[in-house]
């Protein structure tokens, strides 16, 4: 049995390996090939973007930064968290992939105790649901339907 060092450096090889042609390799897949749960993977993962490692989590799985194709973009958006699976959703259903999520607030170093007082709700209650993401498009028509279903949804801010 690999120790949890030995289990991230061989997750670090099989997706620069696996990932080269831009596809993404699931943590179903991953966990398999590494004979552990898929919530370990996960975990790992988490543990690899801290120490700097450039993953991006896809709806079809894990893909090194830099190697997907596409067009970057950062939008900023504002809803409450009811809307929020509607809002990557809608991202999704018009091709593009979520990257990143991000919130700026002057008390984001006490996020850890509001999620715990808030019941792990999204990070975006501090700012009154405001929060940026880096989408990832295939092309520039599929950003143009993702800022107009964003804008029909009254939460894409401009």
């Amino acid at each position: 049995m690999k120790t949890g060092a030995e289990r991230r450096a061989a997750l670090k090889q099989i997706l620069e390996e696996e990932t080269k042609s831009g596809e993404p390799v699931s943590a179903s897949a991953l966990a398999a090939r590494l004979n552990v749960s898929r919530q370990i993977i996960v975990g790992d993962i988490a543990l690899l973007r801290t120490g700097g490692f450039s993953v991006d989590a896809t709806p079809r799985g894990y893909v090194l930064r830099g190697t997907e194709r596409g067009i970057r973009h950062t939008i900023v958006c504002c809803h409450d968290a009811e809307q929020m699976l509607s809002e990557l959703y809608t991202i999704a259903d018009c091709g593009c992939t979520v990257c990143d999520v991000s919130v700026e607030h002057p008390i984001y170093g006490l996020f850890a105790k509001k999620v715990r007082e808030a019941d792990a709700l999204p990070l975006s209650v501090l700012t009154e649901g405001t929060h940026a993401h880096t989408i990832l498009c295939p092309t520039e028509t599929a950003f143009a339907r993702v800022t107009e279903a964003l804008i029909a949804m009254g939460i894409l801010k401009k």
